[in-house]
């Protein structure tokens, strides 16, 4: 009997230190940085057509600072359900004076100020990115984090400063 309590014992053990692991795995990934998969053309030449593995820090978005720039992790202000990789263009308050629209024959359009609380994101590669020239400016709140860090492939491993 005290065999199958021993047994039992270490089994509760294992199952108290997986559940441990896993809680703590949990609020990293939700709450310091997570690892994500972005793949496609709207980021090229930044990052590769056929995917690449990201380290996302979940922090710096929520303490405001994320500046014109910085690659950040954008839920889809389209498809809920989908994440996008989008550089940062202006702020709130910042003029988008003019940019390209490869979709109406290059022509040039103004736009005044990006409205409190949201960013202008736009891809790299102009002629095939969705973002805000399509749907305008995109809430903060749906900023999830700020990219840091390529992970794979190696040979572009590092940090993604333009």
């Amino acid at each position: 009997m005290s065999f199958l309590r021993s047994v039992a014992k270490e089994a509760l053990d294992h199952v108290v230190s997986v559940t441990k692991y896993l809680c703590c795995l949990h609020i990293v990934n939700t709450y310091a940085c997570t690892l994500t998969l972005v793949s496609g053309p709207s980021m090229l030449p930044t990052l590769n057509l056929t995917g690449d593995l990201l380290l996302v820090e979940r922090v710096s978005h929520k303490m405001g600072k994320v500046r014109p720039g910085d690659v950040v992790l954008v839920k889809s202000p389209v498809e809920p359900r989908k994440n996008l990789a989008k550089r940062v263009i202006a702020l709130e308050g910042d003029k988008v004076t003019s940019f390209m629209d490869p979709l109406t024959n290059d022509q040039c359009k103004t736009i005044v100020v990006v409205p409190g609380g949201h960013v202008w994101i736009q891809g790299d590669n102009l002629y095939a990115s969705r973002d805000s020239r399509h749907y305008g400016p995109v809430p903060y709140g749906l900023i999830q984090g700020k990219v840091f860090c390529r992970l794979w492939p190696l040979d572009s491993f590092g940090s993604l400063d333009k």
